[in-house]
């Protein structure tokens, strides 16, 4: 698994994806995986990666590390989309409003620097 994960580029070094296995963040097919389990085409691998987490699809398994473009052909991305991220509603005055007044200022600086 551990060489696996570093071949494909999933982790930038083996030891990194030896130390993931071994902290639990790597399942197969929903199992924990320690860094000897073998992987086989069609295995779903779950790998926490820094702060996300990939879904992949294994479709080769190869053991020596290739570049980019063949390590990508060897699993299918199937991590869902982030969920979009919620917008910051923005303090807006009308047009042709003029300059705030004191208490308007007031009342958009506490809105624009989270005092509400």
């Amino acid at each position: 698994m551990d060489r696996w994960l570093w071949a494909v580029r999933l982790t930038k070094t083996r030891p990194d994806a030896a130390a993931a296995c071994r902290g639990g963040h790597v399942r197969v097919n929903d199992k924990p995986a320690k860094p000897a389990t073998t992987v086989s085409p069609g295995d779903e691998v779950r790998a926490r990666v820094g702060d996300k987490t990939k879904v992949v699809e294994v479709v080769r398994v190869i053991q020596k590390r290739v570049g980019a473009a063949d390590a990508a052909t060897c699993f299918i991305d199937r991590t869902p989309a982030p969920p979009p991220e919620a917008a910051i509603p923005v303090a807006r005055r009308e047009r042709g409003a003029g300059r705030p007044t004191k208490r308007e200022r007031r009342v958009l600086d506490k809105f624009r620097f989270g005092q509400f």
